[in-house]
């Protein structure tokens, strides 16, 4: 196979036909365990903490955190498989893979759905949380709908993170395909669909009743998903550690701030200033490049600027993720590290526990008020559950009834 000499500081594990598929690296289960935070905070309606999450101050968010280190652990617990085991039995792991995600989305929409109709039957509120999320449609006129939600043709806002990963998951057997000739067969294919998503010739339909279209397209991030499992299996080596280099991702992510963000072009507006009134001037032209149903070329050269910094804070091999030392500090430093990774190891399971309980999060917030007290607690509550969720899951896939104790 010509591909790139797998000489890089990612797992190399990952890139070796003998080597095992659970191989992991650490900055890969720390960044998705931060991701997961991040989009629990995202997801609870009217959340004041979400004003200050990355996605208010630059074009990428965590959706892009959770595609590349998909991609990345991709590489991992299936690549291995197609290369020991060869391409059926590769496309047979992947396919169980979606089989699991799939009904993950299923079993999530039933379960929140239900929990907003229980809301509204209680009588308790004066809004109405079916409509919050647009379900109507659906409790309205329910047989076509539960038609189109099992075909993927109905996906509904809220609902639309987990579809896109099973398209571009369907995407990896032809990949590997690819690879077989060479790695510039897999970049040039997947460079041309995204080049064609971009065109709106790819959109797959949302519903029925309008022309809405599937919120992420998966032709257009399945770029960063095979960019993240192309540097895991040493497709593409990791870019040196390079000062200039990092002034570039740090002058990038300074420069592009204003036009990647509402708040930031509004707090520029508030000095009614020239600037402000420039950018405003070139903003749907900016938009265009930082279409987030498409993934436009600002969202890949924003996160690609982000992945490169943090990949040179952890250190070499993640070196800066082990915690050191003695005292307090080491001791606060270690926990945090064993909760977000641990919250990252889990991360579909972590996903799918936090999109339901956003929503619930959301009521306790609208019954309390949505004042600096009450925010960090409900916030604070939602941490807890999801590393609870994480720390459980784990131990249920430790099989503790086969222990010999």
């Amino acid at each position: 196979m010509a591909t790139v000499s797998p000489v890089t500081d990612f797992a190399q594990a990952a890139a070796r036909p003998d080597a095992p598929a659970r191989t992991r690296d650490p900055r890969l289960d720390f960044y998705r365990g931060i991701a997961m935070f991040i989009i629990l905070i995202a997801h609870i309606p009217g959340n004041p903490w979400a004003g200050w999450i990355p996605a208010r101050f630059g074009f990428s968010d965590a959706a892009e955190i959770f595609v590349f280190c998909s991609g990345m652990a991709s590489a991992i617990a299936f690549g291995g498989a197609f290369l020991r085991r060869g391409w059926w039995m590769g496309t047979t792991r992947v396919t169980y893979r979606i089989w699991q995600v799939y009904w993950a989305h299923i079993g999530l929409f039933f379960f929140v759905a239900m929990s907003l109709a229980a809301l509204d039957l209680s009588g308790s509120f004066e809004k109405s949380y079916v409509a919050s999320l647009n379900l109507q449609h659906f409790f309205n006129d329910p047989m076509p709908q539960m038609v189109g939600l099992f075909t993927l043709t109905y996906v509904p806002n809220y609902f639309d993170i987990l579809p896109m990963y099973l398209v571009v998951l369907a995407m990896m057997p032809l990949m590997m395909a690819l690879s077989q000739i060479g790695f510039w067969a897999v970049a040039a294919t997947s460079v041309t669909i995204w080049l064609v998503a971009q065109t709106g010739a790819l959109a797959l339909p949302a519903e029925p009743w309008s022309d809405r279209q599937w919120f992420f397209n998966p032709f257009g991030w399945q770029l960063l998903f095979f960019t993240g499992f192309a540097f895991m299996r040493g497709w593409i080596p990791a870019p040196p550690v390079s000062k200039t280099l990092i002034w570039i991702a740090v002058l990038f992510l300074i420069v592009s701030s204003p036009f990647g963000s509402w708040k930031v072009l509004n707090w520029i507006d508030a000095w009614n200033s020239d600037i402000a009134k420039s950018i405003f001037k070139t903003w749907p032209a900016i938009a265009e490049l930082k279409n987030k149903t498409e993934f436009g070329l600002l969202r890949y050269l924003h996160f690609l600027s982000l992945a490169y910094l943090g990949w040179v804070a952890t250190g070499e091999r993640g070196s800066r993720l082990v915690a050191t030392g003695r005292g307090l500090g080491a001791e606060a430093w270690r926990i945090v590290l064993a909760i977000v990774t641990k919250v990252g190891q889990q991360s579909l399971a972590v996903f799918v526990f936090s999109m339901a309980a956003a929503r619930l999060i959301g009521v306790g917030l609208d019954l309390t008020g949505r004042n600096p007290a009450s925010a960090l607690f409900f916030n604070l509550l939602g941490f807890a559950m999801i590393t609870g969720v994480a720390y459980l899951v784990a131990w249920y896939k430790s099989h503790p009834w086969r222990s010999q104790k």
